[in-house]
């Protein structure tokens, strides 16, 4: 399987002498749909970070789609929903708006939005559920339904790889199973490779297809029903002492 990320070595401190990250070797196969997990502060974010080029490592190597990450050329082919404390705010912009935005952020448009962008704004729209909204204001719907514009717009950009950064912030149980299952569906129709990254994996432990655990380092690789020393509740990840 060809790789969409590789991570050899890696290892990573925003300040001398307090590693975030260390040791982490991870393969990410182009089209998998994987969870990241752990705790609060075990470095998810700045792991993600690296992956996607936005850090580079203090050692090893980070690999993106067989280019070093930082370098990576294509970065349309990337989607990023990053972690937000408040989902939505006060912003006037309508669905189509924010998502149509995806397409700007791809670095080939000036001015006006061409119809083949359009095309593929409105079929993202469609695809998350919310083409009967498109033109309403996003700070008016609710947190999930404003998540899913997120993923849309990260999925205009046409994505070879999703990335998202605690996508259910903010968000009840049963949106948060909805989001699941969109984005199990968005998989399967889509193939793209898709990382959730969260320090709970409830809502997607039986559509994801491993489960990467991590603690400065990766202590767990692998499907979540064999994850040992550890339970949920509910999803909420607790390593056992």
């Amino acid at each position: 399987m060809p790789l969409a990320v590789e991570l050899q070595g890696v290892a990573f401190g925003y300040r001398p002498g307090q590693r975030v990250l260390e040791g982490v070797d991870l393969r990410l196969g182009e089209g998998e749909f994987v969870a990241v997990a752990g705790p609060n502060g075990g470095g998810k974010t700045t792991l993600m970070r690296i992956v996607l080029g936005l850090e580079r490592p203090g050692e090893g190597t980070a690999l993106l789609f067989g280019e070093p990450a930082h370098r990576f050329s294509a970065r349309r082919a990337l989607g990023y929903l990053a972690q937000r404390a408040v989902v939505g705010g006060d912003a006037p912009a309508t669905v189509r708006e924010v998502v149509s935005a995806g397409r700007l952020a791809t670095g080939r448009l000036v001015g006006r939005l061409r119809q083949e962008d359009r095309r593929q704004v409105s079929d993202a729209i469609e695809r998350v559920g919310l083409d009967l909204v498109a033109d309403a204001p996003l700070k008016t719907l609710s947190g999930g339904m404003q998540q899913r514009a997120f993923i849309a717009k990260a999925l205009a950009g046409r994505p070879s790889l999703l990335v998202l950064d605690e996508p259910t912030t903010g968000v009840d149980a049963e949106s948060q199973e909805s989001l699941a299952q969109l984005l199990a569906d968005l998989h399967g129709e889509l193939g793209v490779t898709i990382v959730y990254v969260s320090h709970e994996f409830g809502a997607v432990e039986h559509h994801v297809q491993r489960l990467v655990l991590v603690r400065r380092t990766i202590v767990f690789d692998g499907s979540p029903h064999d994850l040992p020393g550890v339970w949920h509740d509910p999803g909420h990840v607790h390593a056992r002492e």
